[in-house]
């Protein structure tokens, strides 16, 4: 990225700045993920009685994880709270909100706090992550 885009970043971010994204897992993405990670516990190759199968947490925490990576963000602490299960087909709804922001030499430090939600909204997930965006002042 060049460093013209860093700078629009820098000016635009802020302590209360929302940030937004959603989707829904499939079956196929729990598989491949149990495939990818190694995590192949029955509930998530299995079908549940309801004929579900059930998401991976850190799958799940992709969702606020990608709206560190439209930042360009790096993180340096993630803090996971898992509060329901997901289930492939559910849609899902993450919003992430900058807490913090201060300007060091050639980057930011960022805190942000998010929370990702189902449809029927209830929290699956909340929590933070710190971190730096480099190329900015």
């Amino acid at each position: 990225m060049r460093l013209k885009q860093f700078k629009q970043v820098d000016e635009e971010l802020r302590p209360g700045m929302r940030m937004e994204w959603s989707r829904t897992f499939t079956d196929t993405e729990i598989l491949r993920f149990a495939d990818f990670s190694g995590d192949r516990g029955i509930h998530h190759v299995k079908p549940d009685a309801q004929g579900r199968l059930m998401a991976h947490g850190l799958l799940t925490a992709t969702l606020p994880t990608k709206l560190g990576g439209d930042l360009n963000f790096i993180a340096r602490t993630m803090d996971f709270e898992f509060l329901r299960p997901v289930y492939a087909g559910e849609k899902l709804a993450c919003v992430g909100l900058i807490d913090e922001v201060s300007a060091q030499r050639k980057r930011l430090r960022v805190k942000f706090s998010f929370t990702v939600t189902n449809a029927k909204n209830k929290q699956v997930l909340k929590g933070s992550s710190s971190g730096v965006i480099y190329g900015c002042k």
